[in-house]
């Protein structure tokens, strides 16, 4: 596991898009792993610009998103259909039907995770980008007993819902669902990137880097088991963490 340490978030977002930039370029139709929430905004605008710059050609790339809430539909701003297209793909030269979010609308959500599970098996991951929990979750894989390797539906922790209650008018709008990608889906990226910035995730990064154990109770850990992953941390985070 290689750990590199930023000087701030900015600095984050830009290392975190190298490591893109360079995938694309040397594999024209690479396949990506995406992620939402506020740790990959800032690689996203690098590689709108990027793009714009013409340093990189999206023209045939493929992605698949890890995960989806249930029961929000594709208009609505908190949305990651919509995320996805207000922090990269309507700015960069993609063919949305290249692009991959579960549907997680509707009554039948065990077809559609299984759905989703079928389209990733024709693809391998290159490279896949994620975010932590402050639990410990990667994706929507909450803290348990037992963690899924396969696309499935997720009720998700009190906690994960009052984190991510700032992107809604009240935490009731938050929903209580979300279909994502399992460990194993995840697990098939040949390579992974994880960006963390802040000491609210200090419990998750020192788990991840520090503990001997691996334990589906904080399920960041599993990622010592994957072996090509890059960790990349800010300083007030890697201040606490580093040791």
């Amino acid at each position: 596991m290689k750990v590199i340490v930023c000087k701030d978030y900015d600095e984050m977002s830009k290392e975190a898009a190298q490591i893109f930039i360079k995938q694309i370029q040397e594999k024209h139709d690479s396949v990506l792993g995406l992620a939402t929430g506020s740790s990959p905004i800032g690689m996203y605008k690098e590689l709108i610009k990027a793009n714009k710059e013409g340093s990189i050609d999206f023209k045939d790339v493929i992605t698949f998103n890890l995960d989806e809430y249930v029961g929000l539909n594709k208009d609505h701003p908190a949305s990651y259909y919509y995320f996805m297209n207000e922090n990269l793909f309507d700015h960069i030269n993609i063919d949305k039907k290249n692009t991959h979010i579960p549907h997680a609308e509707g009554t039948d959500l065990e077809k559609a995770a299984k759905e989703y599970e079928e389209s990733l098996s024709h693809y391998e991951i290159d490279l896949q980008v994620l975010g932590v929990g402050k639990n410990g979750h990667i994706g929507f894989n909450e803290p348990g007993d037992d963690l899924s390797s396969v696309t499935y539906v997720q009720e998700l922790s009190e906690s994960t819902r009052v984190a991510n209650s700032r992107f809604f008018d009240d935490i009731d709008d938050v929903p209580k669902f979300a279909i994502t990608m399992g460990v194993g889906s995840i697990f098939k990226a040949k390579k992974i990137v994880l960006i963390a910035s802040g000491t609210q995730k200090s419990f998750a990064i020192d788990y991840l880097l520090n503990s001997k154990k691996i334990s589906s109770k904080v399920p960041v850990s599993l990622l010592n088991l994957h072996p090509d992953v890059t960790v990349i941390i800010d300083e007030k985070l890697a201040s606490l963490v580093i040791k």
